[in-house]
């Protein structure tokens, strides 16, 4: 993947922009893909692909814009082991550098048995506690993240992911009629904000027809056809 300038991001096209980036840095490919749910997905998000200073500092100017204009209120971030925990030190330097300087914590996947010993990481968990991923398929992530941090006596408060992928969640190996992040919205009641959704790449998809990226947006619309949800 070549090195790519960090710029600022231009507000208003914030998703399409995204989106481009996603794929320019092959994060987000097309082809076939097998999902937790164990659907065949003609496209994949893989974050653990910014793996370079550049585009993981490109990646936290969109997860701040996303963040702040939404308006969500927080007081820390919060990174679920594992690719959360990048996202959301990254995610703290750029609020900083942005002169909002917050708290940040994640946790290990085992608990540390020596040293200051525990599963968590970071500044004590306190009051509004936004939580940074990457995509949410099951919601499994979020719910573990939500128990963390309602032992701690914090408030899981947000979530701030990259992708909705816009999709019907599954349960006991069955589809459902509402999405993870519909679950975690109403059922959980958590706020949550992604910096771009399916209706974004399937926009960014028809405006790149005729290209070679463009040619998967058949594909791609099948696929929310049957599987896709509504927003909410």
């Amino acid at each position: 993947m070549a090195d790519m300038d960090v710029k600022p991001v231009d507000a208003g096209t914030t998703a399409q922009e995204f989106v481009r980036f996603a794929v320019d840095a092959g994060v987000l490919g097309f082809g076939q893909f097998k999902t937790k749910a164990g659907r065949m997905s003609p496209y994949f998000f893989n974050a653990g692909l910014f793996h370079d200073g550049a585009t993981l500092g490109r990646l936290a100017q969109f997860y701040a814009k996303a963040l702040l204009d939404s308006g969500i209120e927080f007081d820390m971030v919060f990174g679920p082991a594992y690719k959360g925990i990048p996202l959301a030190a990254t995610l703290a330097v750029e609020l900083a550098r942005q002169g909002r300087n917050v708290p940040f914590a994640y946790n290990r996947k085992e608990a540390k048995d020596h040293g200051e010993g525990g599963t968590l990481v970071g500044a004590p968990l306190a009051g509004r506690v936004l939580i940074v991923d990457d995509v949410m398929s099951a919601g499994t992530a979020a719910r573990e993240s939500i128990a963390l941090i309602r032992q701690a006596g914090a408030t899981p408060h947000a979530m701030l992911i990259a992708l909705d992928r816009q999709e019907k969640a599954t349960e006991g190996g069955g589809d459902v009629e509402y999405s993870a992040v519909q679950y975690v919205r109403r059922t959980l009641g958590l706020k949550v904000c992604a910096i771009a959704t399916l209706a974004d790449l399937l926009l960014y998809l028809s405006e790149t027809r005729g290209a070679e990226v463009g040619q998967h947006r058949e594909r791609v619309l099948a696929y929310r056809q049957r599987y896709g949800v509504g927003e909410g």
